[in-house]
């Protein structure tokens, strides 16, 4: 004798997959969804396949009562003998768009049940799927507006602002510890000259000044761009005339742009020793860097001169 479904209403599952789709775990509300389905339309077997934007196949995202590869031989969208698929829709201005698949795989004599029914546990997962791909947009738009907020927008490393966090932090740190801390500045020679003949030239050295301090610095040290042409260098430690020199010689080797070559002069001041606070540190490095910048394109100048000997 054939069963035509399951012997109570599957309607009364549906509460319980509404309550699995609001939740906040994309896995634990499609399982949930699965698992009440299974119970209410009396199916030995379900899954979800959700499109993944990265792949061209949909994804297993969910199942139950299937061996391992059975749901991908199934296929995707079309019913076939003892196996029901409806697709994921979510409608969004008019238009509709496919989230995945639900798959469902009657007992052998069993017929499938209600198809509005069968619906309405697939705009359950749709529902899941839509709101977990909310939370990672908003998530992923979070990030993104903190990354602009930290970073220099033309050469992707920190901007002024984190700069001066990431200085009082250290130097909050190295107080405590009996540390030092390195506060380099860098600054293009000639600069002006070369954006006044090639603004995208002049973009394109910025670039690639801040791509060698990026991968001459160690983990724990942190560059950042502070104003047109001036970049920094934040390094634990008593080593930053060593960095700026190392930095210096990456910038030097750099192919010419737009004829010109590319070099950089660079102030380095260390907290203890040159100044007390981020303020007088930060000036004392300017001093240094005007120094170098006296002495010639490509130079370095260190801490306070002093009085009476040359910068």
């Amino acid at each position: 004798m054939s069963i035509d479904g399951p012997s109570t209403d599957p309607r009364t599952q549906l509460p319980g997959a509404i309550q699995a789709a609001t939740s906040d775990d994309l896995d634990a509300a499609l399982d949930g969804i699965l698992a009440a389905a299974v119970a209410g339309l009396g199916a030995d077997g379900a899954a979800i396949l959700l499109a993944d934007p990265d792949r061209a196949d949909p994804q297993l995202a969910a199942s139950t009562g299937f061996r391992e590869g059975e749901v991908e031989a199934l296929g995707q969208t079309t019913d076939i003998e003892g196996v029901t698929a409806r697709p994921l829709l979510i409608g969004r201005g008019g238009v509709e768009e496919t989230l995945g698949t639900l798959i469902l795989r009657w007992p052998s004599g069993t017929t499938a049940a209600d198809p509005a029914v069968i619906d309405a546990f697939a705009s359950l997962a749709a529902l899941a799927a839509e709101r977990a791909r909310h939370a990672s947009n908003a998530v992923e738009r979070a990030e993104w507006f903190e990354r602009m907020a930290a970073t220099d927008p033309l050469t992707g490393i920190a901007n002024e602002r984190t700069v001066a966090r990431v200085l009082e932090l250290e130097l909050a740190r190295a107080g405590r510890q009996g540390g030092e801390v390195s506060l380099a500045l860098f600054d293009v020679d000639d600069f002006r000259a070369a954006n006044a003949t090639d603004g995208r030239a002049a973009d394109d050295i910025l670039r690639r000044v801040a791509s060698v301090l990026s991968e001459s610095v160690r983990l724990v040290d942190t560059v950042g761009r502070i104003g047109g042409d001036e970049f920094v260098l934040v390094a634990p430690g008593a080593a930053g005339v060593i960095v700026a020199k190392r930095v210096q010689d990456g910038i030097a080797s750099l192919p010419g742009v737009a004829g010109r070559g590319v070099s950089v002069s660079a102030g380095v001041a260390t907290f203890p020793r040159d100044a007390g606070d981020s303020e007088a540190l930060i000036e004392a490095a300017k001093a240094a860097l005007d120094r170098a910048k006296s002495a010639g394109a490509g130079s370095v100048a260190d801490g306070i001169p002093v009085p009476g000997t040359p910068g």
